[in-house]
């Protein structure tokens, strides 16, 4: 779910020197783990009567978030939603979504640590809270523009071209190092924080929508977006004006030569003991991958070749 979307919040922020001496792999789990103790624990309600006693057998059971979109939504009509299902009936198995009205950071620790759900999506490959399945799809960091704005180039560096001032991003981020890197963060802070209502951050998980980003490029308060892929393609293909998509070059570097990935794939997790699980995730997921190709054509995601 987003790597990119990719989580606490503000102890990162006042990090940058630590972010710039660690790995950016290391930098992630802290993020995850430091959004973990922020947050208070949240009441789920689970579609389809779903605890661990009445629970039925033959169902899969998938943590799911109601405030997720475009992964996940209450209705079920989040692509995330739509890959579970298909993945469970390549089970011979029904989706039990359990829901969480909370961020899908959080789905982990309130819902698969706790054993109320079985199976996570949209986990990076290799997610060091869980047993993640093999990928079932590959995409990076875009630049979302307008037409207008011309050709973009594929390089990070693009984003030092002075016409862009104002950028549209989700907080700690790859597009965050990025914009810091090209030394147009300050510039910027005053307009992003405007994109979510000068909340304050500190005690709990703030995050710029996923649309926001799209509509706020439309409509052209920012010159342009950086997002992962996923979290915008849904409204790049609604929006009611033309945009541009451009993938970004898995080429992005941290002053002092730490590499900052910017292509993820995308995976399924269980909790550490579940191997079971797991290997059943694989066979399904390889079995359901033309329909899982399907969803994610259907959303507009631009997909890149899966690295394992």
């Amino acid at each position: 779910m987003s790597a990119p979307a990719l989580g606490g919040e503000e102890q990162r922020r006042d990090r940058e020197s630590e972010m710039t001496s660690n790995s950016w792999n290391a930098v992630r789990a802290a993020f995850l783990a430091g959004a973990t103790a922020l947050a208070a624990p949240a009441a789920w309600a689970a579609e389809t009567a779903g605890t661990a006693a009445t629970q039925d057998q033959g169902a899969l059971r998938v943590c799911a978030s109601t405030v997720e979109a475009p992964y996940s939504m209450k209705d079920a009509k989040g692509f995330e939603n739509k890959i579970a299902i298909a993945v469970a009936e390549a089970m011979g198995r029904k989706a039990e979504f359990v829901w969480f009205d909370k961020a899908a950071i959080y789905l982990v620790r309130d819902g698969l640590d706790k054993k109320l759900c079985d199976v996570v999506l949209g986990v990076d490959t290799g997610d060091e809270r869980v047993l993640s399945t093999k990928p079932y799809f590959r995409t990076g960091y875009v630049y979302v523009t307008r037409p207008d704005e011309g050709e973009m180039g594929t390089n990070w560096q693009a984003i030092e071209k002075p016409q862009f001032t104002k950028f549209a991003m989700r907080f700690q981020t790859p597009a965050e190092l990025m914009i810091k890197q090209a030394g147009k963060y300050e510039d910027t802070l005053s307009y992003q924080l405007s994109l979510v209502n000068f909340q304050d951050k500190r005690n709990k998980y703030t995050q710029v929508a996923a649309d926001k980003l799209v509509s706020e490029v439309a409509s052209g308060e920012a010159d342009i977006a950086i997002a992962f892929a996923s979290d915008v393609a849904r409204y790049v293909k609604e929006s009611s004006k033309p945009l541009n998509v451009t993938m970004i070059d898995d080429d992005f570097t941290l002053s002092d030569g730490t590499k900052v990935p910017l292509h993820y794939d995308q995976a399924m997790g269980v909790r550490k003991d579940d191997k079971e699980l797991a290997a059943a995730l694989d066979a399904a997921i390889e079995k359901a991958q033309p329909q899982i190709d399907q969803v994610l054509r259907d959303e507009g995601v631009p997909l890149l070749k899966q690295s394992s």
